[in-house]
């Protein structure tokens, strides 16, 4: 079976873009069961789109500013995004939602990932929400978007324990070890769709 397409969506440093090529590297494409084809950012001069360059990948940006209106942008990233043909899209820390066109075309194929056990702590804060609310637990959930905010199917979570030092010094260290347990996830939850394939009943998602 020929490897699944990516297209990888990055907003910053790009360090589960990277966890994704590496793994796609010391496995083989075939063996992992997908390649990164192409990486879209939505800004300039960051160091995910450094790092796609430095493996040889296809970049391109879709700048929210550069648009009338962000449905405008949505449908210029769909786009820039279909012109490479993905059978997935992941969404590797890029921190814009997208919208109509992009759901209407991409549905069901877009990988997010979250620093919080959904459907808790959903938007930009799931970790300094976990600790303020006092949780003893949270983790890191990778799902499908949908039209909502992190509110899309859940294809799997990993837990990571809140220590004392964390209501102590704040979220900067969990967070940390919560992005080593995303970054992980991530690459086993990407292959296994791409080697395995998927369907989505509902809120379930489905992988033999």
């Amino acid at each position: 079976m020929a490897a699944k397409r990516l297209v990888v969506l990055v907003s910053g440093s790009g360090t589960n873009l990277q966890a994704l090529l590496d793994a796609i590297e010391a496995e083989g494409p075939d063996t992992y069961g997908a390649r990164v084809v192409a990486v879209g950012a939505d800004r300039d001069g960051i160091a995910g789109l450094d790092r796609a360059r430095a493996a040889g990948l296809p970049t391109f940006v879709c700048r929210v500013p550069d648009h009338a209106d962000r449905a405008g942008w949505d449908a210029a990233l769909t786009e820039a995004t279909a012109e490479y043909r993905p059978d997935l899209v992941v969404s590797a820390g890029f921190m814009k939602i997208v919208g109509k066109a992009f759901l209407a075309r991409f549905g069901g194929r877009i990988v997010n990932t979250h620093p919080a056990l959904l459907p808790s702590f959903p938007g930009a804060h799931g970790v300094r929400d976990a600790l303020a609310y006092g949780a003893k637990v949270t983790g890191c959930t990778v799902h499908f978007v949908d039209d909502g905010v992190d509110t899309g199917p859940i294809i799997a979570q990993r837990a990571v324990e809140v220590v004392e030092e964390d209501t102590r010094e704040g979220a900067a260290a969990l967070h940390e070890r919560i992005k080593d347990v995303e970054r992980r996830l991530l690459v086993e939850v990407v292959g296994r769709l791409a080697r395995d394939g998927y369907r989505i009943e509902g809120r379930k998602v489905l992988i033999p």
